[in-house]
């Protein structure tokens, strides 16, 4: 089978790409409203773009072509955190990802305790073991849209924390500690399964 993008429903496209592109690491991005509401929710449009400097990317959707808070908030103070999702805080995760009025504190509604970043407003997930304090660099809007489209934006990192549990000697990360959790299709979400490793050439 073959598909032409430009010929199929938005929802027979979403289902294609997110069920082929796997798995996905979860970017659960905490911001700050121009009012001081904490705003944290989830993205699976998400990675690193670059290390020289350090970069990470994510996009939001733009469903009936609005912005949701955490786009608002970028966009108004150019500042958001990166926290990763481990087993342990996919429930709190999942929780941040529903719809809910700007003025509600999802930090407050996930349970989970907002602590002060180093170099910028927004507040980091403490239960998580690593966080990126990102500075926005850059945005773009996808053109040609059916459904609102999407927002791609692109941050600096200009503080990293990483819990010591986490960490191994020589900068390496502790995947046994660490326990990350990645996004497949629909309801399904991944843990670290077995793992081969392949040298280069």
């Amino acid at each position: 089978m073959q598909f032409d993008p430009n010929e199929l429903e938005y929802s027979a496209v979403y289902k294609l790409l997110t069920g082929a592109i796997i798995p996905r690491p979860i970017a659960w991005v905490s911001t700050i409203s121009e009012n001081g509401i904490n705003n944290l929710a989830p993205f699976s449009y998400f990675n690193a773009v670059g290390d020289d400097p350090p970069h990470v990317m994510f996009s939001t959707g733009r469903g009936n072509n609005t912005n949701k808070d955490t786009l608002n908030n970028i966009l108004a103070n150019k500042q958001f955190v990166v926290n990763m999702v481990t087993e342990e805080l996919t429930e709190q995760m999942n929780t941040t990802a529903q719809s809910v009025h700007a003025d509600v504190d999802e930090f407050e509604l996930a349970g989970v305790t907002p602590i002060p970043s180093e170099k910028i407003k927004p507040m980091r997930v403490k239960e998580s073991p690593i966080h990126f304090e990102c500075e926005l660099v850059h945005h773009y809007f996808l053109e040609n849209h059916k459904n609102g489209g999407a927002c791609v934006l692109i941050g600096r990192i200009v503080m990293m924390h990483f819990s010591d549990e986490v960490l191994l000697e020589n900068h390496k990360i502790n995947l046994d500690q660490y326990k990350p959790v990645s996004r497949l299709a629909g309801s399904n979400y991944a843990k670290i399964g077995e793992l081969f490793s392949v040298k280069r050439n």
